[in-house]
């Protein structure tokens, strides 16, 4: 009897979503969600007794978290049988929770013989909704070869979340959209080899791509449009679309991230795209935002090919070592491009800086750096007065081969060495303004 009644459902819910006099949203009053029967023992003695969840078209609503307990030794997987299907997760917690048990590393030598048969947990096609301010959407606790595909986390607080430890995850094709915390969170956990791509993670208001504490290696997020994950109101704020942070932990080794790839995505938003003030919306957003720490900075990372805009500062480091930031389009700096400071081998190379149609101060400040390249750039009508470019308190830093048009300054340089600017093409300064200044 309940399989034939969650067509009807379903009819109800998606009737409400979509009728025209009351579309929701986050801040609109959402579908009576709370009404509709709780399936979660039904659900939960599926996955008892085969160790998957295979479910029927039609909305399921859950007060508990799904759990998946891998030690079942069977095949794991959640996916619709046939149609759409749609999760509602009224309570807290995630919706769907794989329990694995590996402790070991990516190498084959390191599994127990437990761990094969608890090896690539699936879950996709699903469509998971919030209706509890703590109702998460998916949490993966040390599994192996995990893959989210397909699946939609929409109204939950993080979309999806890892902890502890996990080896070779997969996540592509998904929407994590409207989410009140974090789209994809790293959450101090022990993670090598992620791959992120071909998603859509937009407005999660407290980031889009996360990774905080923990040790981690081998990111890659490729092929996806990241925008909006901050708040789209006057708060201040860190957040930021991508998010690598280690700083919590400043007298801790173990905590560190390193070989992360940032690859043709689009990555913008919040601030005030269309707007003439820019310190009206979610100020302190960042595009991208790497903070390390002394003892162990984040290092080995390559921003390549990405079109970045509309954050308050497009790129915020501290504490980086050996990145390469080439081949991107910046474009609608907030009032700035580029801060980077106490950090190493930094590469700009290929890149445009352009604030089209608006006008902006667009700066790239570097504090307290070393041994870093700025090169074969263009610069186009960026408006700072007082320098466009800052080198403060650095050494050996490499200027060479940029294009500067249309701007109101040049570099500016203050208590720094062997600063080197030579082969620049300049047009447009005021007069009297100087390509290099320095104090």
């Amino acid at each position: 009897m309940r399989l034939r009644l969650l067509p009807l459902i379903l009819v109800s819910f998606s009737t409400l979503l979509h009728a025209e006099d009351a579309a929701p949203s986050a801040s609109d009053q959402r579908p009576d969600l709370a009404s509709l029967p709780d399936q979660t023992e039904a659900l939960q003695k599926q996955i008892n007794e085969t160790g998957s969840l295979l479910l029927p078209a039609g909305t399921h609503r859950i007060t508990k978290p799904l759990v998946f307990p891998l030690s079942q030794k069977r095949s794991t997987a959640v996916r619709p049988g046939a149609g759409a299907v749609t999760l509602i997760m009224d309570g807290p917690g995630p919706a769907i929770r794989i329990i694995g048990s590996h402790k070991g590393t990516a190498s084959p030598k390191s599994f127990e013989a437990a761990t094969w048969n608890e090896n690539m947990p699936i879950i996709e096609g699903i469509d998971i909704v919030g209706n509890h301010p703590q109702a998460n959407g998916i949490e993966l606790f040390q599994t192996v070869g995990a893959i989210v595909n397909k699946v939609s986390v929409r109204w939950c607080h993080h979309g999806i979340h890892l902890v502890e430890r996990n080896r070779n995850v997969v996540i592509s094709d998904v929407h994590l959209y409207e989410n009140s915390g974090i789209g994809l969170y790293l959450d101090d956990l022990s993670l090598h080899q992620i791959n992120v791509s071909n998603s859509h993670i937009s407005y999660n208001r407290t980031g889009g791509i996360v990774v905080r504490d923990g040790n981690v290696r081998n990111l890659q997020i490729t092929g996806c449009d990241i925008e909006g994950n901050m708040p789209a109101d006057d708060t201040h704020t860190n957040a930021a679309n991508i998010m690598i942070d280690v700083s919590a932990s400043p007298g801790d080794r173990s905590k560190s991230v390193a070989e992360v790839a940032i690859t043709g995505c689009t990555i913008q938003h919040s601030s005030n795209y269309s707007g003439s003030q820019y310190d009206s919306i979610a100020p302190g957003g960042a595009n991208i935002r790497i903070l390390g720490k002394e003892i162990w900075p984040v290092d080995s990372v390559t921003i390549t090919g990405n079109v970045i805009s509309d954050t308050n500062v497009h790129l915020d480091m501290s504490y980086a070592t050996d990145v390469t930031v080439t081949g991107n389009t910046f474009f609608a700096p907030n009032p700035d491009f580029v801060h980077v400071r106490d950090s190493k081998r930094i590469l700009l190379n290929g890149n445009t800086f352009n604030p089209r149609q608006f006008e902006r101060p667009g700066r790239l400040v570097f504090e307290r750096c070393q041994d870093s390249i700025l090169s074969n750039c263009t610069f186009r009508a960026l408006q700072a007065e007082d320098g466009v470019i800052v080198i403060r308190d650095s050494i050996r830093i490499n200027l060479n081969s940029n294009i500067l048009t249309e701007s109101k300054s040049g570099v500016r340089t203050e208590r720094s060495e062997q600063i080197q600017v030579e082969n620049w093409i300049v047009s447009g300064l005021p007069d009297g303004k100087k390509l290099l200044e320095s104090r």
